[in-house]
């Protein structure tokens, strides 16, 4: 491992810190590449044009014409966050703009993930005239061409990267679709179906549509594409950082949905102080349990419901199902412990990982915890249906993790049945026979394509902090800005002496901290291994707060001997 400081243009902080913006904040910013104050804005304005997005005029005029023809819609969710706040999204809008709309999503274990044949035989059954997929589909070529000879249409609506060859649709939106000049490659599939309702509120106001009746507002659903986005950990790119931001803000008034407001409650969180850690690691897991070990239709009912009561009931059986989903994750991540005991660095580029017990719906999770553990791209793979194996990959910087599994696929074909996803993240489907060949096939192309220097963890950290900045309204400054993936939380670097330790809640350190003659209150979860008398450490500042009272607390992430004074 290796602590690095973040560099940043002295005169970029200059440019930020005279146009207002905090001092502390200016030099986090111009480390992100922040170069003026226009690239902060939050609102609605600055948002990119739904025109400059490939064929959501069309599929504006495509739905506006079946909601004039009163055709059925049918939405065919993914079963992940995004998929769930995109199909929400969808499902909203289109009953506001009069459309006849329900919506299917399969199930993790029957059906695996997409428009497959199978999935358009039961969509079949409810009589569809169109086809929408949101955060799915661009891989779906046998489903589209399924529907398509049932006499049904598709609109796609995704944003994971395409094959080589592209699904019959009537209609494609997807920003990372060839020809594409959307300048937000990093949209989530909520962002993209956000995109073609605000596309379509546009046709409909040009026909004429709203002249007698109010027009929804579609700002409304900026808190299901907060979610979505976050959960999705797409990078917050700047048009990402003004969805999450209005999102965050009906969050905070008081006016977010029935069902975010309720998860958030059984998270212990208040929805006035939401922030995007509540988003990523309170809301998106209680989501995405459903997905994960039962029916995301669960999760759908409780995003598109406004009755408070029944989002409660919800929000009560997500929860219950997010405590099953850590119980069998922690057993699970045990299990893979013990697998790479005595590896703290692999020989190999990868690690790829399998045990008969393990649940397909908790596999993505593990090989996360399983990269984070030995830095090295990980896939987990658990048992499916007719001698399959389904897996779930995560990757570290520096190396495309989708790239790589189809520089295997042309390598040895048929070796992987099914596979899609982004860079840092992809799913695929292989015979279970495969396995030890698969493993070996993936290796040699991660040996070929991981430069070196990428297998060396590398801690990236915005360097000391000031003493000053050690307060409690430092800290909840900090914590109300927008950060999330390509735009990191603040990681800060000190010397301390460790004045006090002792063990809390069985698994974590809880610490008290002494720097430049400054006392501080701090946490190291998740590790009981004591730490030497002095430590460099890379930390981040948060709010603690315990009986009423709030006040500031640094986390220890990376932790190294430091020499005595």
């Amino acid at each position: 491992m290796k602590i690095v400081t973040r560099r940043y243009a002295e005169a970029d902080r200059d440019r930020l810190a005279h146009s207002g913006v905090h001092p502390l904040l200016a030099r986090l910013f111009a480390a992100r590449h922040i170069k003026s104050r226009d690239q902060l804005e939050q609102d609605f304005s600055h948002l990119i044009p739904p025109a400059e997005l490939t064929n959501a005029d069309r599929a504006a005029r495509l739905l506006a014409d079946a909601i004039a023809q009163k055709k059925k819609l049918l939405i065919v969710a993914d079963y992940d966050a995004d998929g769930a706040t995109a199909c929400a999204v969808g499902v909203r809008a289109l009953r506001g703009f009069g459309a006849r709309v329900e919506y299917l999503v399969p199930n993790r274990m029957e059906l695996g993930y997409g428009l497959t044949p199978e999935l358009v035989d039961i969509a079949a059954r409810l009589s569809p005239d169109l086809l929408i997929t949101v955060d799915n589909g661009i891989a779906s070529v046998e489903g589209v061409a399924h529907a398509r000879r049932l006499g049904i249409g598709t609109l796609v609506t995704d944003h994971h990267l395409p094959g080589d060859t592209l699904p019959d649709a009537e209609c494609i939106v997807n920003p990372n679709q060839p020809g594409c000049t959307f300048p937000s490659k990093a949209i989530a599939g909520v962002g993209v179906m956000f995109y073609v309702m605000l596309s379509l509120r546009a046709e409909l106001r040009e026909r004429g549509v709203f002249k007698d009746r109010q027009e929804p507002n579609l700002a409304a659903l900026t808190d299901l594409v907060a979610l979505g986005t976050v959960a999705d950990v797409v990078p917050l790119d700047a048009n990402n950082r003004i969805l999450v931001a209005q999102g965050l803000k009906r969050l905070r008034s008081g006016s977010g949905k029935a069902g975010l407001m309720a998860l958030a409650r059984a998270g212990g969180r208040e929805a006035a102080r939401a922030n995007c850690f509540d988003l990523g690691f309170i809301l998106g897991p209680r989501l995405n349990a459903a997905g994960r070990l039962a029916d995301m239709g669960l999760g759908i009912e409780c995003l598109i419901t406004d009755d408070e009561a029944r989002a409660a009931n919800c929000a009560q059986q997500l929860d219950r199902l997010n405590r099953e989903r850590r119980k069998i994750e922690g057993e699970m991540l045990d299990e893979a412990s013990a697998a790479l005991d005595g590896i703290s660095e692999p020989a190999g580029a990868t690690v790829t990982l399998y045990q008969s017990g393990w649940h397909q719906g908790v596999v993505g999770l593990i090989a996360s915890r399983v990269r984070e553990r030995v830095h090295r791209p990980a896939i987990c793979f658990a048992k499916a249906n007719n001698g399959e194996l389904r897996g779930s990959g995560r990757s570290i910087p520096g190396f495309h993790l989708r790239d790589a599994l189809d520089l295997v696929s042309k390598r040895a074909p048929g070796l992987i049945l099914r596979f899609g996803g982004h860079a840092q993240a992809a799913g695929l489907t292989i015979d279970e026979k495969n396995l030890e060949k698969f493993r070996q096939t993936f290796e040699q192309a991660a040996s070929e394509l991981l430069p070196e220097e990428a297998r060396l963890r590398v801690v990236e950290t915005d360097g000391g902090l000031e003493s000053a900045y050690h307060s409690l309204e430092v800290a909840q400054m900090l914590e109300s800005q927008i950060w999330g993936q390509g735009f990191p939380p603040p990681l800060f670097c000190d010397t301390f002496t460790v004045q006090d330790q002792r063990i809390v809640g069985e698994r974590h350190l809880k610490l008290r901290l002494l720097k430049d003659g400054q006392r501080l209150e701090a946490m190291r979860f998740n590790s009981l291994e004591p730490l030497p008398p002095r430590v460099r450490a890379a930390y981040r500042v948060s709010v603690n707060e315990f009986n009423g009272l709030r006040r500031p607390q640094l986390t220890l992430e990376n932790v190294e001997p430091a020499a005595p004074r």
